[in-house]
């Protein structure tokens, strides 16, 4: 396998996930806010652009992110793309709200 000079911008060395990078986030309405849907999400993923994610606010007042999924005819969800575990989960969670720590700190 070729060397690849980029490697460096795709992981982080302290962790086993490639680098994550927010491109842009959208902020939801007032009304989507006070449903719990705080705002859309771009992220860079190692070499992915990751569009559509949702950021959301649950009853006991955590951020979560959203992931796109496609709902079938009997109401079951598939994602479109997912972390392969819970670890994974926080792991991409906690680096994209560190990057927006600014952001849902206005958030009412």
């Amino acid at each position: 396998m070729k060397n690849d000079t980029n490697q460096s911008k795709r992981t982080s060395p302290s962790s086993p996930f490639p680098t994550i990078r927010v491109l842009s986030y959208v902020r939801g309405t007032a009304a989507e806010q006070r449903s719990g849907l705080i705002g859309f999400l771009s992220v860079e993923y190692g070499d992915l652009i990751v569009d559509s994610l949702v950021l959301r606010r649950t009853e006991d007042r955590r951020y979560v992110l959203s992931f796109p999924a496609k709902t079938d005819k009997a109401g079951t969800r598939h994602p479109y793309y997912r972390p392969i575990d819970h670890r994974a989960r926080e792991a991409i969670e906690r680096t994209i709200l560190d990057q927006l720590a600014e952001e849902i700190e206005e958030v009412p």
